[in-house]
């Protein structure tokens, strides 16, 4: 290894481990590693063929994806603000009340119907999981048995269309890693689409596995409250014009490769629609183009140039080609790196932190292997949010305590659920990317 590679790790280990510690706010480590990228090269890289200097270490920044998707949160903004969310509050509690299992399968759906444009965010579940805590346990439909399915059902969209965060995560890891054919947004649409059915069709076949007791939070809550949802102080005209301009936002992204620079600008210029339209306001348009999730996008970015500028990336990839053999097929190299990055993010709860890890590597590898990198690119990406195995951190630990599960009664349903998906999403990666 050189001196290069060395450094180029260094910092990448020293950003993950900021961000599973949470030493510092999520979103600043990476900005760190930027600092760290200039400072390495200005004492060691006098003698370096690629310079880290101010330009490539911020150039995460300059990225189009990266300001597709930070236009694309403002969007968002307006969206959540609409009737429409409110209304689907409400339908999800009436199914609740009716109970049975058919009643059980259609929240399932609504759930996953209401994570096409949620998405697989932490104000979705906590919506979610505050709303199944705060129904009293009846025999019909045990909250038990709706707690934990419904939890996991908020990161599985049954029509992935809001999918451009993991569409610039694995554009930027190829980016990286000099490929010129990136991967279409619908492509990405249909692996994640693969990955939910898959979901779905465990929890179905699992519900008799689930159990059937009180949650934690029933002797202390009612049926009222959070379950409520708040009135939407927007016009009609303004609901209209939230979701239409998420609509052509996504249209736009979905033909980012046809549409060419205007799609990655199309959101940005929706946005101010909404902010013209007082749809949204200035800060509420600032937060979503600065957010934590868009600093961490923009600066993992160079780090992971930095890798692969230094040779490591290929030097690894090479190596586990190797180890692999020249005949391994496509649909197992996805396989293998989607467990190895779910896992790791499971037991770490670092979820881009261990994308950015493996997901060079595993392009790296198949280009050893003469295979296309887009389908582990799409598919290690959205690995990093797929695991859940284990209550460590973030939805699944939520889920635990809230549900009043023991860890069997927990292992019993994720276990399987993580084994069926990460096995779905695969298939679906092959499937829409193939090798």
């Amino acid at each position: 290894m050189t001196l290069q590679m060395i450094l180029a790790l260094a910092i990448l280990v020293i950003m993950i481990v900021l961000i599973m510690t949470d030493a510092l706010p999520f979103g600043a480590p990476p900005i760190l590693a930027c600092c760290l990228l200039v400072v390495a090269s200005s004492i060691f890289g006098a003698d370096w063929e690629v310079q880290w200097d101010i330009p490539y270490a911020f150039a995460g920044f300059t990225n189009s994806t990266v300001w597709m998707v930070a236009f694309f949160m403002a969007v968002i903004a307006a969206l959540q603000k609409t009737r429409f969310i409110d209304k689907l509050k409400d339908v999800m509690l009436n199914l609740v009340e009716k109970g049975g299992f058919k009643s059980y399968v259609l929240l399932l759906i609504v759930v996953m119907l209401g994570a096409i444009l949620m998405g697989n965010t932490t104000g979705y579940y906590m919506l979610v999981l505050t709303l199944v805590a705060t129904i009293p346990y009846n025999e019909k439909l045990p909250t038990s048995k709706l707690l934990m399915p419904l939890g996991f059902a908020t990161g599985n969209a049954l029509i992935p269309v809001n999918v451009a965060i993991y569409y610039g995560i694995a554009v930027s890891v190829l980016e990286a890693a000099g490929v010129e054919q990136m991967p279409e947004m619908f492509g990405i649409s249909v692996m994640i689409f693969f990955a939910s059915i898959g979901f779905l069709l465990w929890s179905i076949v699992g519900y008799k596995l689930l159990p059937d007791h009180p949650l934690a939070e029933d002797a202390a809550q009612g049926s009222d409250g959070a379950a409520k949802s708040n009135a939407s102080t927007l016009t009609s005209a303004q609901e209209w014009l939230a979701i239409i301009m998420f609509v052509v936002s996504v249209v736009g992204m979905m033909f980012a490769n046809d549409l060419g620079n205007i799609a990655y600008v199309l959101p940005g210029i929706c946005a101010f629609v909404l902010l013209f339209a007082k749809v949204i306001n200035f800060k509420e348009m600032r937060d979503g183009l600065f957010s934590p999730l868009i600093l961490m996008m923009g600066g993992v970015i160079p780090v992971a140039n930095a890798l692969a500028d230094s040779g490591f990336t290929a030097m690894i990839g090479n190596a586990v080609a190797s180890a692999m053999g020249g005949a391994m097929p496509g649909f197992v190299v996805v396989l293998v790196f989607c467990v190895l990055t779910s896992v790791c993010a499971t037991f770490t709860g670092s979820n881009m932190g261990s994308v950015f890890i493996f997901a060079p590597i595993a392009v790296a590898t198949c280009q050893s292997l003469g295979l296309s990198p887009l389908a582990a690119a799409a598919a290690v990406t959205m690995a990093g949010w797929s695991g859940g195995f284990m209550p460590i951190d973030g939805l699944p630990a939520l889920i635990l305590g809230m549900g009043n599960y023991t860890m069997v009664e927990f292992w019993k349903y994720s276990v399987p659920m993580y084994i069926v998906k990460i096995v779905f999403l695969a298939l679906g990666a092959t499937i829409a990317f193939p090798m």
